[in-house]
């Protein structure tokens, strides 16, 4: 019987903050094109988000989020805000405060700063009547929701975090961030892995085991115990590579014949290797 309560639960939890997206998602206005714009049109500054409790996780993920995907941000802590590190932000920059309430008290002395020093404040809130949203110069305003645990923040920090992904992925769709972009600022983990290249692993240089066509396999052979790869590049007179030589067509072709130290690398190589991009 218990697990079919928690079954149940987990289900209106689940659906509560469904219901939640869906009056987000409606809700998408021009305020959305303006936020994307001011985020692509910051050339010389940063984005930067802050937030109080659970908003402020919320803040501290879509900077992250917007870091990753080729845009410069940073969160700051709204209370350690009023002691010193307002000088975090500067009149180059975007700042997003979070808030479902928009009257956190933490928040009044960062609006007060950003006002006073012309600081583009885009506020994400869900009550007008609010002070971050009359304060700020573009206001996101999410749809009230029901909290999913009644007074717990739970569907409101959900449709927080969508609007915050919807941001981040727009603006990295229009900078064209790809790949490769998404590659150099992901070096590690698995993420990182998953989109080397041929390039990131490859050998350049001596390393590789070049040898020239007219060159003796008796030759051929110290080069290829010496580079330990287990196979051989065969280059012309104008270094364009001709062919290739594995360990496995040596022994196959010594088995056939007795003048293997005698015979040039040209007459063992399979032609025209496969090669491709960097």
């Amino acid at each position: 019987m218990k697990k079919n309560k928690f079954k149940k639960l987990a289900q209106e939890v689940i659906e509560t903050e469904i219901r939640s997206l869906k009056k987000l998602k409606a809700s998408i206005d021009n305020s959305f094109h303006k936020v994307v714009e001011t985020i692509l049109n910051c050339k010389k500054g940063k984005v930067i988000l802050s937030g109080v409790g659970k908003s402020g996780i919320i803040a501290k993920k879509i900077s992250s989020t917007l870091s990753s995907v080729g845009t410069p941000s940073f969160f700051v802590d709204a209370s350690s805000c009023s002691h010193g590190d307002l000088g975090q932000i500067s009149s180059n920059d975007v700042l997003i405060l979070i808030s479902n309430s928009g009257e956190s008290s933490e928040l009044k002395n960062i609006i007060q700063y950003a006002n006073r020093n012309k600081i583009l404040l885009i506020g994400i809130v869900s009550k007008k009547e609010s002070i971050l949203y009359r304060a700020a110069d573009i206001k996101l305003l999410i749809p009230e929701v029901m909290e999913a645990g009644d007074i717990i923040p739970t569907s409101s920090t959900t449709s927080q975090l969508a609007l915050g992904d919807a941001i981040a992925i727009t603006v990295m769709k229009f900078k064209k961030f790809g790949k490769h972009d998404f590659k150099k600022l992901h070096p590690a983990g698995n993420l990182g892995a998953q989109l080397r290249t041929v390039e990131d692993i490859m050998l350049i240089g001596s390393k590789i085991p070049f040898v020239t066509e007219n060159m003796k396999m008796k030759t051929a052979l110290k080069i290829l115990t010496k580079k330990k790869l287990g196979f051989l590049l065969i280059q012309d007179k104008k270094k364009q590579t001709k062919g290739i030589i594995t360990d496995g067509q040596i022994r196959r072709f010594n088995e056939k014949k007795e003048n293997l130290y005698n015979s040039t690398a040209k007459e063992i190589m399979t032609k025209n290797p496969i090669s491709i991009d960097k």
